[in-house]
């Protein structure tokens, strides 16, 4: 498909198919499948055309987060793009358990879902900045908030971990226990990290931590 993002927009819900569609041929780096209106229609076109992204949102299906894993047995080099609001915390992990690449809210923007859709192709995990936060505080998600942004980050969960107990003043030694990993591999993912963030030292580290709410500043006691 000439190098372009092949997309797969699956949902029961018409007008919801068709804002997705619309923004998949406004991107001239995409490719749309033909949408899916049902499970039966989704898993053809997977079977058939193997797109590089589905876009989903699995609460809209009966089967529920189950149903990823189904897309996932079906079509592994599928990246799965959920486009949903979750209740808990628990949503969110179930479905990135079950399979899914990425998350995002619906509430979104243009350049978090092009983020998202570009990351998920290339099978790297994108997640919206409040998804990352409910992921690291484990609350229940209030989705009338306003103090979080939604702009997303293309990390992993262990860089999330190691983000959030750096950030906490950890040294490499205590992280690597209680990650039970090696002091060498900690150092080595706080390294890529900061390469990726393009921060120089532990001080920059914190403070992105904080401005992308991984870490609240309340964490923190001052003597």
């Amino acid at each position: 498909m000439s190098g372009k993002i092949s997309i797969l927009a699956s949902d029961p819900d018409f007008l919801v198919r068709k804002g997705i569609e619309s923004f998949v041929k406004e991107q001239a780096e995409f490719v749309l499948i033909p949408s899916a209106s049902n499970v039966k229609e989704m898993m053809q076109s997977l079977s058939l055309f193997h797109p590089d992204v589905l876009i989903l949102d699995y609460k809209h299906f009966e089967e529920g987060a189950a149903l990823i894993k189904k897309v996932r047995i079906l079509s592994p080099l599928t990246g799965i793009l959920i486009i949903s609001n979750p209740d808990y915390q628990s949503d969110i992990t179930q479905a990135l358990n079950q399979g899914a690449t990425s998350f995002l809210l619906r509430e979104c923007e243009e350049v978090e879902i092009l983020e998202a859709i570009q990351n998920t192709a290339k099978h790297k995990r994108f997640l919206c900045g409040k998804i990352i936060e409910k992921l690291t505080n484990g609350d229940a998600l209030s989705m009338g908030r306003s103090d979080t942004s939604c702009a997303g980050l293309a990390v992993t969960e262990r860089e999330i971990e190691i983000i959030r107990h750096v950030a906490e003043g950890l040294s490499n030694k205590e992280i690597a226990e209680k990650l039970f990993l090696s002091p060498h591999t900690v150092n080595t993912h706080r390294k890529n990290i900061m390469n990726k963030l393009q921060v120089n030292n532990t001080a920059g580290l914190v403070l992105y931590a904080i401005r992308n709410d991984i870490l609240s500043p309340n964490k923190f006691l001052f003597s």
